[in-house]
């Protein structure tokens, strides 16, 4: 999401003052941190690059130094009295309006601060979105409303509002009309997603899916993040009539521990979200679902972390993103009672993350020898002299090929498995 929202603050200077992007600060006129806090020490860190921009406003005082996301939005003006210097601080929601917070600290020579949650305007105010590769990201929706004990999401996105359906598929649109096939669909709970219809009804992820489906030159549509609370029967019928919804599932389950879970006001049991999974293999028995895993939540038991470890190896999950519990400001899980030592949780999430790599490299091992279909997306990052792409699985598979491919969907043959990433070669003629 984050991803999203700085390309579209990019996309508003762009289109409002025809401002460009830079790799060099020092050439900058406007620097912006948009920023997570989702974890543990994002408010340090900004002040940290905050402290390290600093000698650049000194030495050009006409400098504009903002910061922007989810940081902004939790500590508000605090930033300004730890940073005298910075001029500007938006919202998750208020990035559109940054044109106007500039031009008002230019002409009045006052800080300028709106972290406001104007609900869907920040959509209507983006201008049509502009991509160089074959692949996008498309937030059809923001916020959040399941307030997990341990997320300071809802707090810094304020509650979930979904998109008009006709909003989303102009920009699918126009997107396709620039040559994207593969859509990625965004949203902090994606799968809850509830768009307005010109006739008054509501569609849901599953509509929504199915009309970008049938547009053309749509050939591949991803979405994450997902909630298990919302993965309704509709969107689970996806895997089985849509051959366009990539082979690919972003499930995110945080533990295995039904305590820790109901702790966490997750809304659902280990067992059902393993009966979520069944009835997508029933229809998917090749899918990749991969996950996210929260280790040491207050409280988290031996017993609960094996949990943890049995649902790993009943699920059998491809991949995941694993992180020692973060207290966030202002969630109720940061005022439990914690008694686990430090190298307690460690010592438990090297377990955790050293069998999801090994299920991880199991899982590629097999798709040796075998011709995926592949979203080239641009140069590799290993060698600039080949090209990367994405399998439908959401494979990285670096390969040589010319840069006249970057866009396109071409088959590439799996040669070999290195550390999270496919060697391959093309398959046949391009």
């Amino acid at each position: 999401m984050n991803d999203y929202d700085s390309d579209k603050i990019a996309d508003v200077l762009r289109a409002s003052e025809g401002i460009t992007l830079t790799d060099k600060p020092e050439d900058a006129d406007i620097i912006l941190f948009n920023t997570c806090s989702i974890r543990e020490k994002a408010e340090e860190k900004v002040f940290s690059d905050l402290g390290r921009v600093r000698p650049l406003k000194l030495a050009k005082p006409d400098l504009i130094i903002g910061v922007g996301g989810c940081v902004a939005s939790q500590e508000g003006a605090s930033i300004f009295r730890r940073a005298p210097y910075v001029d500007v601080i938006f919202g998750p929601q208020t990035l559109h309006r940054l044109p106007e917070l500039i031009a008002a600290r230019r002409a009045s020579g006052r800080m300028q601060m709106d972290i406001s949650f104007p609900e869907i305007e920040k959509f209507d105010s983006l201008p049509a979105p502009q991509v160089a590769g074959g692949s996008a990201y498309v937030s059809i929706m923001e916020g959040c409303s399941k307030f997990c004990t341990f997320c300071v999401v809802p707090y810094t996105r304020g509650d979930e509002i979904s998109r008009p359906l006709d909003d989303v598929m102009r920009d699918i649109r126009g997107l396709a009309a620039q040559g994207v096939g593969e859509i990625t669909l965004l949203g902090q709970n994606v799968n809850a997603y509830a768009g307005d219809l010109e006739d008054g009804e509501t569609a849901d992820l599953a509509y929504l899916i199915r009309t970008i489906a049938a547009q053309e030159g749509i050939q591949r549509v991803r979405y994450m993040t997902s909630h298990p609370r919302e993965m309704t029967p509709r969107l689970i019928e996806l895997f089985g009539d849509t051959p366009k919804l990539a082979n690919h599932l972003h499930l995110p389950v945080q533990c295995g521990s039904d305590r820790v879970l109901a702790a966490m006001q997750r809304g659902y049991t280990a067992l059902e979200y393993k009966s979520i999974v069944r009835k997508i293999r029933a229809l998917r028995p090749d899918i990749s679902i991969t996950s996210d895993f929260i280790v040491g939540f207050p409280g988290e038991t031996e017993s609960d972390f094996e949990a943890t470890m049995k649902l790993i190896e009943d699920v059998q999950f491809d991949m995941s993103f694993s992180f020692l519990y973060s207290p966030r400001p202002g969630t109720p899980a940061a005022e439990m009672a914690d008694e686990v030592s430090y190298e307690t949780k460690m010592a438990r999430l090297k377990r955790l993350k050293t069998r999801i790599d090994e299920l991880e490299n199991a899982y590629s091992e097999k798709m040796v020898g075998t011709v995926q279909r592949v979203a080239v997306e641009g140069i590799s990052k290993k060698d600039e002299r080949e090209l990367a792409g994405r399998t439908d699985n959401n494979r990285v598979v670096n390969f040589a090929g010319p840069a006249e491919l970057v866009g396109r969907f071409v088959e590439v043959k799996i040669l070999a498995v290195s550390m999270h990433t496919l060697r391959g070669e093309l398959a046949g003629a391009v």
